[in-house]
């Protein structure tokens, strides 16, 4: 037997003190027992021979007891002297009795008296108080469904004819049971019809197939006209199940129906903006976006949708449609559903359009905001701080819009046309942006380089020719965590708006690469992995790398980094001249550095040289075209560029003048020239402090300690507090998640960093914890502490670093 069966079979709603279910016995004058049923046989357990002749009182009290209260010595007592008191009943009370395996039990009692002649006076009727409680929820769930649930309940019989119905059915129809009771089902709902694919469309004939098969109809979706509510159209979800009586007679059909018409109109809003998104903007066109726009509205969300552009937005530019004056404007679609008459105007005409003073579209055009009137929504397409034109929604009586336009309508017509309003601007941007000036490829290199404790730095750019503009030499100078920055120069192929494209690229990959700790070598893989891929995809397209398909293939890179802590420089390069080092004396030398591929070439891995430059040292990183000319080869470009650098200046600035003048000396050249000087600096030790740790608990303890200390020292008693618990929390996750031993290092420089190490390659990720979460916050809270924060992986393992602004002169930290 199924559970579901097995629960409609144990929901018998009869009461506990029916006479057909409960435990019955007759008493006579003296209140003597002279009747017993085998239901009170089996509720006490006495059978009829142990009970009949005896009195009531014998195993029954009169007066309701707690269940601690000790039961009288004598009742139901084998041998006991005596008989127990006669005891009079209340017609209806709660009652003590006594099973006779002797354990006690309450219950409510029901008394019948009789008339007429006969030893019976009277006729009892007990039941437990348990099942009578539960008795009274199933009537209290029955009653509440009938005067308080949201859902309707209605009976019909088998001829489809209201029975019953309860008070939110009432409100439904607006009017009372009395009133409709008895009216066919088809008659209270005339023009409505279900819309469930695969069921009846009538409620008749979902009914008569309910009680002709006994199968439930469940969650039917019924759409009609609520008797209450004319002119509006709802939409129910409704079940239909058999009723039958206790002998299996079929007797009528019950619905139950909620009304989701809220909830229908909001998931069918929701879907039609997941399909604009998914076909408005597929093209850089701002027709064909303008008819896609048209094509999801119609008849889904209105009836007539035409969308008007000012002419400006056809050519690429920005108009200002909007003031008191209505300019002209271009139909750039128009679509309608066959239920709207649009007077014979062409579906998608195109042309100029004017509108009247006082119309909806003049008032929108003249206000710049949205207008409603009536069946008819204008709004604005709004771009850039611009508007571009307007939309017109018009629904019709009976259409997909479902009459007037509410305010969650209204909210839906301003989604879709904004979405739409990004893609027409993205398609009116694309013209303009594809010719750049020359001031925009400029802007693709460094205008200022960062000032740090690390390197003091000194740059030049030269390009070919002022016709020519900037070609594909880069550098850059990255700030990096721990004090550390970085320093690349690259080369790519060619000159003009490619090589400037690509140039632009390249260097946003390296910045974006950077800031990730990552050693140069594996920095160089990730961008020849970049530069192979974008050759890949051009010769899927292309079939050919020939010319100027893609100057990012065969670029050259190096890069460097310096930390001003360990005096460490490590590099590595990509088909690239490798630096000049001058040290502090004045002796020149090119290291061996392993030269690795070019970009996008691949075939060989990229290696790292780690050297160690005292401070003052001097590095220069630059392109070919400073030491390559026509009339010198590059050998020679090499020793003069060392000659001139081992003269040595206090200023780096002119040192790169007597470096362009010494090779350059017309200040033109064939090729583009890059010079990057940089003067290594030292990092005091007394701003550096740094511990060991034990990865146990006790740890975090002593790392506040430290750091207390030492900031102290350093006169940063304002960043004490914070500065412990960010230590706290950092070797406390060091030593729950990963591995020792563990290093602490504070650095006081621009900013004051503090670093936890550790032997493991696991990083802590930063997330949201939920209310009931006992852990997770700690690295939000040290999120909102510090400038920035990020991880920072070697052999060893990893290090979690984080930067703290340095507190004003003044007092308050900046």
């Amino acid at each position: 037997m199924s559970k579901v069966r097995k629960a409609s079979e144990d929901a018998d709603f009869r009461g506990p003190l029916d006479v057909m279910s409960a435990a019955t016995f007759v008493l006579d004058g003296q209140d003597v027992v002279i009747g017993w049923s085998p239901a009170a046989q089996e509720l006490l357990g006495y059978s009829s021979d142990e009970v009949i002749g005896r009195p009531v009182g014998t195993f029954l009290s009169s007066v309701a007891a707690p269940a601690t209260e000790v039961w009288p010595a004598g009742l139901i007592a084998a041998g006991a002297g005596g008989e127990p008191p006669i005891v009079p009943l209340p017609e209806h009370d709660l009652h003590l009795a006594v099973h006779r395996d002797g354990h006690r039990l309450y219950l409510v009692t029901a008394v019948c008296r009789l008339s007429g002649e006969g030893p019976a006076a009277q006729v009892l009727v007990a039941a437990d108080r348990e099942r009578l409680r539960d008795w009274e929820s199933r009537l209290a769930m029955l009653q509440g469904l009938a005067t308080q649930s949201p859902l309707g309940f209605a009976i019909y019989d088998t001829a489809f004819r209201l029975v019953w119905c309860n008070a939110a059915s009432e409100v439904e129809l607006g009017l009372p049971l009395e009133d409709v009771r008895g009216r066919l089902a088809e008659d209270l709902y005339p023009r409505g019809r279900f819309v469930t694919p695969g069921y009846p469309e009538t409620l008749h004939e979902v009914m008569r197939q309910v009680i002709e098969t006994g199968e439930p109809f469940l969650d039917l979706h019924f759409r009609g006209e609520q008797p209450s509510d004319p002119g509006k159209v709802h939409l129910w979800s409704c079940s239909y199940y058999r009723l039958e009586d206790t002998d299996g007679h079929v007797f009528g059909v019950c619905e139950d129906a909620f009304d989701i018409s809220d909830r229908y109109e909001a998931q069918r809003q929701v879907n039609l903006l997941v399909e604009a998104g998914r076909r408005v903007g597929s093209t850089l066109d701002v027709i064909v976006t303008a008819e896609e726009l048209a094509d999801v509205a119609v008849p889904e969300f209105a009836d007539l949708v035409q969308v008007d552009l000012a002419p400006a937005v056809l050519e690429g530019e920005l108009p200002d449609v909007t003031g008191p004056e209505a300019p002209e404007l271009i139909r750039a679609s128009s679509r309608s559903s066959a239920l709207l008459d649009t007077s014979g105007a062409p579906s998608g005409a195109t042309g100029p359009v004017t509108y009247p003073y006082g119309s909806p579209q003049h008032r929108s055009l003249a206000s710049g905001g949205l207008v409603l009137e009536d069946d008819t929504l204008v709004v604005p397409l709004r771009a850039g701080g611009g508007a571009l034109g307007i939309v017109t929604f018009v629904r019709g009586p009976g259409g997909g819009g479902t009459g007037i336009f509410g305010r969650d309508a209204v909210a839906v017509a301003d989604e879709l046309v904004a979405r739409a309003a990004v893609s027409i601007d993205n398609a009116r941007r694309y013209t303009r942006e594809r010719s750049a000036s020359l001031a925009l490829q400029r802007q693709l290199l460094p205008q200022h380089l960062p000032s740090n404790s690390a390197v003091e730095v000194a740059h030049r750019y030269l390009p070919t020719d002022d016709l020519s503009g900037v070609g594909g030499d880069w550098f850059d100078v990255i700030p990096l965590s721990g004090t550390r920055v970085g320093l690349v120069v690259g080369d790519v192929v060619g000159h003009g708006l490619h090589a400037a494209a690509t140039m632009g690229r390249l260097r946003t990959t390296v910045r974006a690469l950077a800031p990730m700790d990552i050693p140069p070598d594996e920095l160089l893989r990730l961008l020849d992995d970049l530069v192979g891929q974008s050759a890949q995809d051009n010769a899927d397209a292309l079939g050919t790398l020939a010319g100027d398909d893609d100057v990012a293939a065969g670029a050259t890179c190096l890069y460097a980094v310096y930390d001003p802590v360990s005096r460490r420089c490590t590099m590595a390069r990509a088909g690239h001249l490798p630096p000049a080092v001058v040290e502090p004396g004045g002796r020149v030398s090119f290291p061996d550095l392993p030269a690795g591929p070019p970009l996008g070439l691949g075939g060989l891995p990229f290696e790292c040289l780690d050297v160690e430059l005292p401070a003052g040292s001097l590095l220069a990183l630059f392109t070919d075209g400073l030491v390559e000319a026509r009339d010198r080869d590059i050998d020679k470009g090499l020793e003069t560029l060392g000659r001139v650098l081992s003269e040595g200046t206090d200023s780096l600035e002119d040192l790169c003048d007597r470096v362009v003048a010494e090779l350059l000396p017309g200040g033109t050249t064939t090729d583009d020239t890059a010079l990057l000087l940089v003067r290594t600096r030292e990092l005091d030790d007394r701003r550096v402090a740094a511990w060991h740790l034990p990865a146990e608990p006790v740890a975090a303890g002593r790392a506040r300690e430290l750091v207390a200390g030492r900031l102290t020292e350093w006169g940063l008693d304002e960043l004490v507090f914070t500065t412990e618990l960010i230590a706290s929390e950092l070797v406390t996750n060091a030593v729950r998640y990963a591995e020792g031993p563990l290093h602490l290092r504070l650095i006081h420089d621009r900013t004051l960093v503090c670093e936890v190490a550790d032997a493991g390659h696991t990083a802590p990720h930063l997330r949201h914890s939920a209310d009931d979460d006992e852990g997770g916050r700690g690295l939000f809270i040290v999120a909102q502490l510090v400038l920035r924060w990020g991880t920072r992986y070697c052999k060893e393992g990893k290090a979690i670093w984080t930067e703290q602004s340095l507190p004003r002169a003044d007092g308050p930290p900046r």
